[in-house]
């Protein structure tokens, strides 16, 4: 397989940073995959003088490890790394290589004392955007820590491992051979999980001046902003990107003409390390209250206070609400088209939803799935008109409206799910292996209890500054009664709220 000329040109310049030799150590047979990837390694290898190639049995064939004369590195790829892990891959590479990871040294101490054998085992597929960060989060604690080893398995090539494992979302991870983690993993939840969380290394006796909840764009954008005031900043976030991170092409954050949204997520948390402002991450806020300070609890207790608080907690998917819905999340309830799709391979599927997003799930999962059911709760769906004529063009899709999802029905994983016809109120029953549920955003304001006036959506009612209900407290983003759900929009409310929070501190406070 020829690799593509863009890609060549993207491998030589990151060739160039190899430390050390790397052996790779391949397991093929004859089969069209071992052969495809033969012809992958061997243009690898091609690249540099660096790079050597050599062929042993291995746990799975088709399969590579990356090792260094000296020794294993515990990286493996029963993959042809291509797609959206081709990244995975050449990350790796460097770091098998000898070059440290780009982390905080704190974080790199942590898992070098983890003392324990630990095996990590990640199912992907090549067209999902979440798992590259999974996968090279665990390749860096392997290439940190010799007690510690993971292998990124395509579901594609190992489909039998998939059905046997009843996998139905990716990335799944397996620790010692059990299931041990789903969906988006950040490298400091996985430490955490395996190590136990990390004490707070700050000096929390001096109240910040501004304390935000929240590391998506509004977040981050609001730290950002008062940082460049002069002001002692904290931001708190369980996930820095949030929302951000589950979105792959961004084409309308103006002078950007396309990201994806890890990449943005990234350089979000690269801006704010620029400036002074504490980054407290994979950290929950459970309560905010105001006295003379405001004070946020963690799940762990802790409190931390401020004189004022921006609260820019963002949205999440809305689940659909209905028996058989939590019970098979992972099992055939997906949310992510493009990271599950692919497991769904001659399948049948519905999409609960006729917004731009299940439109556009609907017509992304046509490629891949035997057949494809829309259910929509209103009279009409609610996608682009250009959205509509793409799908009613489909010959394997069909289209329920003034539906009511009233069950989804399974075993081991989805077989089926029953809706309600609005109008005759008839009950209807679909045969289906997986169901894609894309109706739309929920603003995560549940912890703020009634303290905050928020819309009947949950939505926090904020003025024309930002400010809340409640004096000294601030709200951005997704989680506000903004009208528009967009992130050059949330970013726009996070500078505001910070500009607010700057004038209150000056007018009110002391």
């Amino acid at each position: 397989m020829a690799l593509d000329e863009n890609i060549r040109k993207e491998l030589e310049g990151y060739v160039d940073l190899l430390e050390q030799d790397v052996v790779i150590t391949a397991s093929l047979s004859d089969d069209k995959a071992s052969n495809d990837m033969r012809e992958f390694l061997e243009e690898i290898v091609g690249l540099s003088s660096k790079l050597s190639l050599k062929e042993e049995t291995l746990s799975r064939t088709p399969s590579f490890a990356l090792d260094r004369d000296n020794g294993n590195v515990g990286i493996e790829f029963a993959a042809i790394p291509l797609g959206h892990e081709l990244s995975s891959f050449v990350l790796a590479l460097v770091q098998a290589s000898g070059r440290a990871p780009k982390i905080d040294d704190s974080l790199i101490k942590r898992i070098q004392e983890i003392d324990k054998e630990l095996h990590f085992e990640t199912y992907v597929s090549l067209t999902c955007h979440i798992c590259p960060d999974v996968v090279q989060a665990l390749n860096t604690m392997a290439v940190l820590n010799p007690k510690i080893s993971h292998t990124m398995i395509d579901g594609g090539i190992f489909q039998d491992e998939i059905k046997e494992k009843d996998i139905m979302a990716v990335p799944t991870v397996y620790l010692n051979d059990e299931e041990f983690a789903a969906g988006r993993t950040t490298l400091e939840e996985f430490v955490d999980m395996v190590a136990g969380a990390a004490e707070l290394d700050l000096d929390l006796s001096v109240p910040y001046d501004v304390l935000v909840i929240g590391g998506g764009p509004a977040g981050a954008s609001s730290a950002i902003y008062s940082a460049r005031k002069g002001l002692k900043v904290g931001i708190i976030s369980d996930r820095i990107g949030g929302q951000v991170l589950e979105t792959f092409a961004i084409e309308n954050v103006i002078g950007t003409p396309y990201t994806e949204g890890p990449k943005l997520a990234a350089s979000l948390h690269t801006h704010m390390k620029e400036y002074d402002i504490d980054i407290i991450n994979t950290q929950t806020v459970t309560d905010l209250r105001k006295e003379d300070l405001a004070i946020a609890t963690l799940e762990n207790g802790q409190e931390i206070k401020a004189k004022v608080a921006i609260i820019a907690t963002g949205a999440r998917w809305r689940n659909v609400n209905v028996p058989g819905e939590a019970e098979f999340k992972n099992k055939g309830v997906a949310y992510c088209p493009h990271c599950d799709g692919p497991l769904f391979k001659d399948k049948n599927v519905a999409v609960i939803g006729g917004g731009n997003s299940g439109i556009e799930a609907a017509i992304d999962l046509a490629g891949v799935a035997k057949h494809v059911t829309v259910v929509e709760f209103a009279e009409e769906l609610k996608a682009d008109e250009v959205l509509q004529k793409a799908l009613y063009n489909l010959d394997n899709v069909e289209v329920h409206k003034n539906a009511a999802t009233s069950e989804i029905l399974g075993d081991k994983s989805v077989t089926g799910m029953t809706f309600n016809d609005r109008t005759t109120e008839e009950q209807h029953k679909l045969d289906i292996d997986g169901v894609f549920v894309q109706i739309g955003l929920v603003p995560n304001t549940e912890f703020l209890g009634d303290t905050f006036e928020k819309t009947r959506m949950g939505e926090i009612v904020v003025n024309n500054v930002g400010e809340t209900s409640v004096p000294g407290i601030f709200a951005a983003g997704d989680c506000t009664d903004s009208r528009y759900k967009q992130i050059i929009i949330s970013m726009g409310s996070g500078a505001t709220a910070a500009l607010g929070a700057f004038d209150y501190l000056i007018r009110e406070t002391k």
